[in-house]
């Protein structure tokens, strides 16, 4: 028996939007502690992020899917259960953003788009992955939400886009309720509620398609607003994703937990 309860060996975890970022950082990160890592996700660099794991010598499965669409991701779970009939853990971790502006700045076509791969997604893969996960009688989901869930945020300029923080409050909401619903079944559902974080995918594309001088807004905004002084890094995430994987948080279901450097605490 294993005695680290932090460990992950001997459980299949699925991680969405594997391909770089968080998703990545997620997946390397639990395959380090032994687990089997199913990556998806629609970009092709998923298979990077497998080889990086076998590399490593740990074991990972890529699967292409737009987990937005209903057909893509039950096409998806069947090629999972083709490779392991129990999964212990769900990481609904993709997620996009468009460019930051008020709400007569969104169109209807960006509206629905943030939804269906934010919020939409969540529930698809949930509902498609949700057998497999009750096989394991110890299982557990963590929805990507964020810190814009929690607060509203105008900082005399445009931050960030309400089809983003809209989604990420529907995450929490889906969090808590599929949570006591599954409560005895031996499933927990947790959320991740990120403040700002270098080096993801959203803010790769916040830096390519921002001016400098908007850049240095953000930067000071950033330096003024988070009690730390600092963002954060994907790697910081790690361990709070690796505790809510493990048996070590077998006690703890329907949270969301803010990770943004005391921003919301201020």
């Amino acid at each position: 028996m294993d005695t680290d309860i932090f460990s992950l060996r001997g459980r299949n975890i699925v991680v969405t939007g594997a391909a770089e970022g968080l998703g990545r950082t997620f997946a390397l990160a639990f395959a380090r502690r032994g687990a089997f890592v199913a990556c998806v996700d629609i970009d092709p660099a998923v298979e990077e992020t497998c080889a990086l794991i076998e590399k490593n010598g740990g074991k990972a499965l890529p699967l292409m899917a737009d987990v937005s669409n209903e057909a893509a991701v039950t096409t998806m779970a069947a090629q999972l259960e083709a490779s392991a009939d129990t999964l212990h853990v769900l990481v609904n971790n993709a997620g996009i953003a468009i460019p930051p502006g008020r709400l007569l700045d969104v169109s209807v076509a960006n509206w629905d788009r943030v939804i269906a791969t934010n919020l939409r997604s969540v529930f698809l893969c949930s509902k498609a992955l949700l057998p497999m996960l009750l096989r394991s009688k110890d299982a557990s989901i963590i929805n990507l939400s964020s810190f814009l869930a929690l607060v509203g945020l105008y900082p005399g300029f445009e931050i960030t886009a309400i089809p983003y923080a809209s989604s990420k409050a529907g995450v929490d909401g889906f969090t808590r309720q599929l949570a006591i619903e599954y409560a005895r079944d031996g499933l927990r559902v947790n959320a991740i509620a990120p403040g700002w974080h270098g080096g993801t995918r959203l803010g790769r594309e916040r830096q390519a398609s921002s001016e400098p001088a908007v850049i240095k807004r953000f930067n000071d905004f950033i330096q003024g607003s988070i009690p730390m002084g600092h963002m954060g890094t994907p790697d910081d995430l790690t361990g709070l994703a690796v505790y809510l994987a493990s048996s070590a948080s077998r006690y703890v279901t329907g949270q969301t937990f803010a990770h943004d450097g005391g921003l919301t605490a201020a």
